[in-house]
């Protein structure tokens, strides 16, 4: 005889369950998730233990060691973040119907394009807020490859990421660009030497820090014929690194520059190892934006064609 789930017919106060368990995984644990639910620990504590009644099996571990998801969280929690991403998708469906632009709108950017002065992502955000004040907007910073995912999957509505290599799913539209040059520390030996004393070869052969994941500083950095010494997942990291005077990296050009100014960085041969990322806009190809998302990303590409 098959056995009966557990969970059956899901109900409002499973939904109100699962909203409380995503907001603990986000926020890291039950202590830091007491601000983002406005609830006394105790009370998430309850919840979650709900929950795992509810499922019939334990979400995650508590207590000296930390908090952490075990392998029925992480699928529970994945799952979760797709039943929720679809039922917005169908609130903001109905809400088209009446021609209301109202509810959340979950928009994941890639690390430091705020300095950029090409990035006009602040315009289109607040022209969007004029035509749209009653969405509530939700910014995620995440790596290239998360974006891609979260947008496929529907967590996220609309992603900005630098362009590498295409998906059939995604529609892409071009936004900004980002100049990239190659970094050293004024702690590093190759700091104090002039361009005009330094080969190329010189630059190649020395310990390079590279991006971790799919990306153009990847291929690049192939590309140059560099080997990655050092592995970062975001820029920040690769600055850290770049700062310990023991690797050579990559970083925007306007990233880079307080750095410069300060004494504490300097591009190596910029005629030579030098590259420009592409940011682009991206949505699913379906379903189709609703109109909340057509609205962002109209707003998007307006405000980086002025």
């Amino acid at each position: 005889m098959a056995k009966k789930a557990l969970l059956g017919t899901v109900t409002d106060t499973d939904l109100r369950l699962l909203r409380v368990f995503r907001a603990v995984v986000a926020c890291g644990g039950f202590a830091a998730a007491e601000l983002e639910l406005n609830i006394n620990r105790s009370t998430i504590s309850r919840h979650i233990k709900d929950l795992e009644t509810r499922l019939g099996v334990t979400l995650c571990r508590r207590g000296r060691g930390g908090f952490a998801l075990t392998a029925e969280g992480e699928n529970v929690h994945a799952g979760a973040l797709k039943m929720m991403a679809a039922m917005d998708d169908f609130q903001q469906g109905v809400n088209d119907l009446h021609r209301r632009l109202t509810g959340p709108i979950a928009i994941a950017i890639f690390d430091k394009t705020a300095t950029n002065p090409q990035c006009k992502i602040y315009r289109a955000l607040a022209r969007f807020d004029e035509e749209a004040a009653d969405v509530h907007p939700e910014i995620y910073v995440e790596p290239i490859n998360a974006i891609e995912s979260g947008v496929m999957e529907g967590r996220f509505q609309l992603g900005i990421i630098p362009n590498h290599r295409p998906s059939s799913s995604l529609a892409y539209y071009k936004l900004f660009d980002e100049q990239m040059y190659l970094y050293c520390s004024s702690d590093h030996p190759l700091f104090t030497q002039k361009d005009s004393d330094l080969s190329v070869e010189e630059v190649r052969n020395s310990k390079y820090v590279g991006i971790g994941y799919h990306s153009p500083n990847m291929e690049v950095g192939r590309e140059m014929g560099q080997n990655r010494e050092a592995t970062a997942y975001d820029q920040e990291g690769v600055a850290h690194l770049v700062l310990s005077g023991a690797y050579l990296g990559y970083l925007p050009e306007h990233y880079a520059e307080a750095f410069v100014s300060s004494g504490r960085m300097r591009a190596l041969l910029p005629g030579e190892f030098h590259y420009i990322c592409e940011f682009s806009a991206i949505v699913r190809h379906a379903p189709a934006p609703n109109r909340v998302t057509q609205k962002l990303l109209d707003a998007l590409v307006s405000a980086h064609q002025v």
